[in-house]
């Protein structure tokens, strides 16, 4: 993985239902062991791939599920998450979520969060080549550039649907190098 630190950094992961959710597993233990408190948000769609237990024993946090989960201070969580935190990144990003994000659409825990995030925001998209190449995910895609988010393209191969084409979420390394502070 790449030699970068995030020493003192907190770091949000969200998380959204694609088959490759398992990777950002190993996202959340490269960001742990280069110094970075990790903060998870999970769809509930996520939580039909990688289970929160996963997220919560890797990172020894708390994962966000639900706008409603319990609030440990005076202020609504996703607010207090969104100040405290240096860096948002989404991997993977379904079209469904870059869509919402793009729209300003926040009907759960990780849309909310990011409407609510001001800081540096990388995206990851993973998904079928139909859907990523898609005018209306390519429209939202660019929106979101223009905007300032790192969009961190995803490469070419084997997809879990069978078919071979661009979708499948990017290398660890390239994620990783992308949310340099």
């Amino acid at each position: 993985m790449e030699n970068m630190s995030f020493k003192d950094k907190n770091i949000i992961l969200g998380v959204t239902g694609s088959i490759a959710a398992y990777k950002a597993c190993e996202l959340a233990r490269e960001f742990i062991k280069s110094g970075a408190e990790v903060y998870v948000v999970m769809t509930k769609n996520a939580c039909e791939f990688v289970t929160p237990l996963t997220f919560q024993t890797l990172s020894k946090n708390p994962v966000m599920l639900s706008l409603f989960d319990q609030i440990d201070d005076w202020k609504p969580e996703h607010i207090s998450l969104a100040e405290r935190s240096d860096i948002f990144v989404v991997a993977p990003a379904t079209a469904n979520l870059i869509a919402k994000y793009a729209c300003g659409i926040a009907d759960d825990a990780l849309t909310s969060e990011l409407l609510a995030f001001t800081k540096k925001v990388v995206i990851a998209p993973a998904m079928n080549s139909a859907m990523y190449l898609h005018p209306t995910t390519q429209k939202n895609i660019e929106l979101l550039k223009k905007r300032g988010v790192v969009i961190v393209e995803p490469e070419e191969g084997e997809l879990a649907c069978g078919t071979e084409g661009v979708g499948r979420l990017a290398s660890l390394n390239k994620i990783i190098s992308n949310c340099e502070l």
